[in-house]
């Protein structure tokens, strides 16, 4: 399935991305607080933030969107820090479409492993799931990392080699 995404942040979006991480119900204040000030880095910066979009819309409204940035101090790791899709959304494989582009991306940027954290807590079961799905392994868990019983699990995948 081919997803229509986009890469350029649009001044509305900080607006749109805090909304959509908001209705998703899985991320705290803090968090959303978090993704519309990287959006807003993103948008102030232009291509020499550290932080990259991808975005997918749906009329006037933002459906999913992912932020995702080479990791400081490596030669090619990468983070996905964040994928979201709007409540209304989900189900049509938009999550997806955005980790194929973002795996393409990093790829054409000489990038060989992406690597995206998420939460232990049994509501993150279908996170977990969708990134094992897509060849990713989980290479580590710190527990209690977010707070006693929500540990950090973060998953793993070597890109654009034999077996990635």
């Amino acid at each position: 399935m081919s997803v229509m995404v986009r890469t350029s942040l649009r001044s509305g979006d900080p607006a749109g991305i805090e909304q959509l991480v908001r209705e998703t119900g899985f991320f705290s204040a803090e968090e959303i607080t978090i993704a519309r000030e990287l959006a807003n880095d993103g948008l102030a910066l232009g291509t020499a933030s550290h932080y990259r979009f991808a975005l997918v819309d749906s009329g006037p409204q933002l459906a999913a969107y992912a932020c995702y940035g080479r990791i400081p101090c490596t030669r090619s790791a990468w983070d996905l820090y964040w994928i979201a899709v709007a409540p209304r959304f989900q189900g049509q494989h938009l999550g997806r479409g955005l980790l194929e582009h973002i795996e393409s991306a990093v790829i054409s940027a000489g990038g060989t492993q992406l690597h995206a954290d998420t939460s232990s807590r049994a509501q993150y079961g279908p996170t977990r799931a969708f990134y094992a799905a897509r060849g990713y392994r989980q290479a580590a868990e710190f527990p209690d990392f977010y707070c006693p019983g929500d540990g950090k699990i973060v998953f793993s995948k070597a890109l654009g080699l034999a077996g990635g």
